[in-house]
């Protein structure tokens, strides 16, 4: 690590001309539009989830060129470097932020490394797209959604569920009082991590940089627990289901009743706290405030198999399967049960002949290209680092309640709790010595 930051030192220090005339011709590339010009974006991650996003950028051939590529595993890189031959690929994603000839930044890496890629990114004047969650902590979250406001990048976070036609149908209904004002959601999804203890140390496998996969985390010896699939389990390097999957169902309820900063967090139930393992299961009670014309809302999220008690008087037995994930709107009138890619409106008698409103938000062209098209052309995003750094810090919030054992009463301004000292461990990012943001 010395080595590589003295080197990058004295390349930035040798070119500083350079690139002080490059960082500004960056800043204004595709500021005033340029619907012609393709975007040159480059990639951090190219397997697994990130390869399924750089998936998304290829297929954008008509406004997109995929022209950098950057892993921390040379055997991931070069499978695809086979794909796409004319990138330039990297090891080090600051490398491929030094580089030029690139117009926008998709950051695909483990939640642990995703503040410090899109921070350094938005700094040097790219435009971000980055993988949910936001990042590891609320802090960094919070840093990131302001470098973004300040650098006026365009920016979406991965929660492609976002432009799907059912969630917009859904808002709609909500929007529209077709079950009246809403003061009660329920969130739950099946999946499970964590539980687990320290793995003993393993050799690290030929062709991986184990030392910048972990980035700014302090050293841990390496374990195949960890990379390349498993690093949710560890508090470590991700948040466990309601880091992952906070973002996409929490963001329906978010959207439709225009949360933003829980007042308060408590995890109601859930299993003993592990020190380094994220909990299997959990019940988190969240407190909004009143919005604009809208009451306040408490909403209830669950996960590895917990669910709401309301939803098995509303479902029969033989169809609960279909809602082991979903979200659950309880209006003055009437309720809305959601997943990803249905609804109904409950109870049904209630709803019979009940015709749905006329759509009134627009269909999504597809989460990635309204991206690519927003940098092109100086358009917005639905998913912006504002809007979606708001709903990665409530998600993560929960964490910081359930690793606390208390209700934590939110100072959002502050980011801070105004009842728990202790909670600011959890909150504040710590990075090791050489990273920072």
């Amino acid at each position: 690590m010395k080595q590589t930051l003295s080197r990058r030192q004295f390349l930035r220090r040798s070119a500083l001309g350079a690139a002080s005339a490059w960082l500004v011709t960056s800043r204004n590339a595709f500021a005033k539009g340029s619907p012609n010009g393709k975007l040159d974006i480059a990639c951090i991650g190219v397997a697994n989830r990130a390869g399924e996003n750089l998936r998304e950028i290829e297929k954008l051939t008509d406004i997109a060129n995929v022209v950098a590529l950057c892993d921390v595993d040379a055997n991931f890189l070069a499978k695809a470097k086979q794909q796409h031959p004319q990138a330039k690929t990297f090891t080090d994603f600051r490398d491929l932020i030094d580089a030029k000839g690139i117009d926008a930044i998709v950051v695909s890496t483990p939640d642990h490394t995703h503040a410090v890629a899109t921070v350094t990114a938005l700094k040097s004047g790219r435009h971000v797209y980055c993988e949910k969650p936001l990042t590891r902590t609320i802090s960094e979250a919070r840093i990131v959604a302001e470098t973004a406001r300040k650098h006026k990048r365009v920016t979406q976070i991965g929660t492609q569920i976002h432009a799907g036609g059912n969630y917009r149908r859904v808002v709609e209904l909500i929007q529209s009082k077709a079950i009246g004002d809403v003061e009660e959601v329920h969130v739950w999804v099946s999946v499970t991590y964590g539980g687990k203890d320290l793995p003993p140390a393993s050799p690290v496998p030929a062709g991986l940089d184990y030392d910048l996969w972990l980035g700014p985390v302090e050293p841990v010896p390496y374990s195949p627990e960890f990379v390349p699939f498993k690093w949710r389990n560890w508090w470590m390097f991700g948040g466990g289901a309601l880091a992952d999957f906070g973002c996409h169902y929490m963001d329906l309820p978010h959207w439709a009743l225009e949360l933003r900063h829980p007042i308060s967090a408590e995890a109601i139930d859930g299993p003993p706290v592990h020190p380094h393992s994220t909990p299997p299961w959990l019940i988190v009670r969240y407190q909004y405030p009143p919005r604009t014309g809208l009451p306040a809302v408490t909403l209830t999220w669950y996960h590895g198999g917990k669910k709401p008690e309301l939803l098995k008087s509303l479902v029969a037995p033989d169809q609960l399967s279909k809602w082991n994930s979903g979200v659950l709107v309880v209006g003055k009138s009437g309720m809305v049960l959601a997943n990803y890619g249905s609804h109904v409106l409950l109870p049904e008698k209630d709803f019979k002949g009940f015709v749905a409103p006329t759509p009134f938000i627009k269909d999504s062209i597809g989460h990635h290209r309204e991206w690519v098209e927003a940098c092109r052309t100086g358009g917005e995003t639905t998913c912006n680092f504002d809007y979606s750094g708001a709903l990665t810090e409530a998600a993560l919030l929960g964490n910081v309640a359930y690793r606390t054992g208390l209700k934590l009463i939110w100072d959002a301004p502050n980011v801070r709790t105004y009842n728990a000292r202790e909670a600011q461990e959890f909150i504040q990012h710590e990075y090791r010595k050489g990273w920072r943001i």
